[in-house]
């Protein structure tokens, strides 16, 4: 027992060297090369998409047309955990509904290149968003990004949206989503007590440039819709909240009841998305309307 103890602190005490050397980028970051699960298998037409990133790394995606009448493009941001193959389950609903869904993995998942850290999958989302937007009629483009996805798509949407890039977002949809990067890391590691001690000096080494709550409200006037489950085990609720507070105007809150990103499995909360989606395009987002409980 007392090798057993000894063993854990030794690896423990390797962790946090490594963290307080390389930062706790790596925190967020769970990837895997494995294939789950293809596109073909649900059913869906799919093709792989290969682009470059500005500093020459090389991403793959899929491309999955919608069926019958087109509706416009879904940006999907998956979140932290394998690659892309495990978490299309998420998506794979909405070509059926009419919705052109294009997904990547981000650098160090699945096939793409690289080893992954914030600043790269930040530069990722929009190597990728950049690509969407240069196909032909593949508009009105939405963003829906889940929990990791979520936060580094709620800094894409705010950064398009403030230079005015064009064409611009349609709506945007962050799912189980944290309010910032450090705060998250200062989060986790509180609530072991093994790390609680290193909770703020490690999470300072995350820049507090990403932190959502900051760069919210700057989404706006494109409207958004926050969703979080009053279950989530991952990404407490209150994560959902304030960034909902800290948003302006026009948007929506979904209240959900399943584990951490598990919100399209219930019908009900994919009727809930379409029909915001479709607000959003004919411009009929009600102002203040569905606020948490």
């Amino acid at each position: 027992m007392a090798d057993r103890n000894q063993r854990v602190l030794l690896s423990l005490c390797l962790s946090l060297t490594l963290l307080s050397l390389g930062g706790c980028s790596s925190l967020f970051f769970y990837p895997d090369s494995t294939v789950y699960i293809t596109p073909d298998r649900l059913d869906l037409n799919y093709r792989d998409v290969y682009l470059d990133t500005v500093d020459g790394e090389h991403l793959h995606g899929w491309w999955l047309p919608a069926e019958g009448e087109d509706h416009g493009t879904v940006y999907y941001l998956h979140g932290n955990a394998q690659n892309m193959s495990s978490h299309i389950l998420n998506v794979a609903w909405l070509p059926r509904e009419g919705y052109n869904v294009f997904m990547i993995d981000y650098r160090g998942f699945g096939e793409s290149t690289g080893d992954p850290d914030i600043e790269g999958a930040l530069a990722d989302t929009e190597a990728g968003f950049r690509w969407l937007v240069q196909q032909p009629d593949s508009g009105p483009y939405y963003l829906l990004g889940q929990s990791l996805g979520g936060g580094l798509g709620l800094m894409l949407a705010a950064e398009w949206t403030q230079r005015q890039e064009q064409p611009p977002l349609t709506a945007v949809v962050l799912d189980s989503t944290f309010a910032g990067f450090r705060a998250i890391t200062r989060e986790k590691l509180d609530s072991f007590w093994l790390t609680w001690p290193f909770q703020i000096p490690l999470s300072w080494t995350i820049p507090d440039d990403y932190e959502g709550v900051d760069h919210i409200a700057e989404i706006s006037p494109v409207p958004l819709m926050v969703i979080h489950s009053i279950r989530d085990g991952i990404i407490p609720f209150h994560n959902g909240t304030a960034l909902y507070t800290a948003a302006k105007q026009p948007k929506q809150f979904l209240q959900t009841d399943t584990p951490h990103a598990s919100t399209f499995v219930i019908p009900a909360y994919r009727d809930a998305v379409e029909s915001f989606l479709k607000e959003a395009a004919a411009g009929e987002i009600a102002v203040g309307s569905k606020d948490p409980d």
